[in-house]
C-alpha cells in the first residue's frame, strides 16, 4: 500500500491556515490530520465540527480526523463525512465501536481506532472486522510537540504482525507523535503506511514547507 503523509494542522500557523493548505496541496500531501480534543479524554481543547466543515469546504484533500473525545457520537452527528475522510476514535473509549464504524461507513468514509501508548494492540481484537486504519500514538495524546515514548516505535512491528496474523493485512497503520524523517523511515520498514507530520517532520524550524515535504516523502517512499 502507498505510504501517505498526513499533515497535522494543529502545528500550522492557524492565522494563515488557508495559505498553508494551498501550499500543502501544491506539494502533494495526501491528507490533513485534524486533532479534535474535548478537555475530558485529554487535558486540552482544540478543533471542533465547525472547523472541520470549513476545511471540507476549502479543500478536497481527505481529512484524517482524530477524535480524542469521550463521546465520538456527538462529533459524528455534527459532521457530513466525505469519501476518503477518516474518522478515528480511541479504542479506550467505552462506546459501541461497531455501530460507530457502521455509521461512518454508511457516510462513505473510513473508520479507524487510535491506541494510546500504554494500551496493547490486542485491545483491537474485537474490532478488526470493521477497521480501515489503526493509529498508534507514539506520544501521550493531548499536545503538539510532545516527546516520543521511549521504545514505542517497536509497537509498529508488533501491530503489523498482529494484524497480519489475524488475517487483516489491508488495515493501514498510522503513526502519530514526534514523527521525524528518520523515525518515519524506520517505522515504514516496520509496516506503517500513514505518517502524521507535525513539528518534528513537516513544520520544522527554519525550513519552508516546500523543503520539508519533499524531504519527508523521500524518507517514507511512496
Amino acid at each position: 500500500m502507498k505510504n501517505k503523509i498526513s499533515v497535522s494542522v494543529m502545528c500550522a500557523d492557524l492565522l494563515a491556515l488557508g495559505k498553508d493548505i494551498r501550499i500543502l496541496e501544491e506539494c502533494g500531501v495526501d491528507m490533513l490530520h485534524v486533532d479534535v480534543m474535548d478537555a475530558h479524554f485529554v487535558p486540552n481543547l482544540t478543533f471542533g465540527p465547525d472547523f472541520i466543515k470549513k476545511m471540507q469546504a476549502f479543500t478536497d484533500l481527505p481529512l484524517d480526523c482524530h477524535f480524542m473525545v469521550t463521546d465520538p457520537w456527538l462529533m459524528l452527528g455534527k459532521l457530513q463525512l466525505r469519501p476518503q475522510d477518516i474518522f478515528t476514535a480511541h479504542v479506550e473509549v467505552e462506546t459501541d465501536h461497531a455501530a460507530l464504524a457502521s455509521a461512518v461507513h454508511d457516510a462513505g468514509a473510513r473508520f479507524g481506532l487510535a491506541v494510546s501508548p500504554d494500551t496493547p494492540v490486542e485491545a483491537l481484537q474485537p474490532h478488526l472486522a470493521y477497521l480501515d486504519t489503526v493509529t498508534l500514538m507514539l506520544v501521550y495524546p493531548g499536545f503538539a510537540g510532545a516527546k516520543m515514548v521511549e521504545g514505542i516505535m517497536e509497537k509498529v512491528g508488533v501491530c503489523r504482525r498482529f494484524l497480519d496474523a489475524a488475517g487483516y493485512p489491508g488495515i493501514e497503520i498510522s503513526v502519530d507523535g514526534s514523527v521525524s524523517c528518520e523515525r518515519a523511515q524506520y517505522m515504514a520498514g516496520l509496516g506503517a503506511s500513514i505518517f502524521v507530520g507535525g513539528t518534528a517532520g513537516i513544520y520544522r524550524k527554519g525550513m519552508d514547507l516546500h523543503e520539508t515535504i519533499p524531504a519527508f516523502r523521500s524518507f517514507i517512499g511512496g
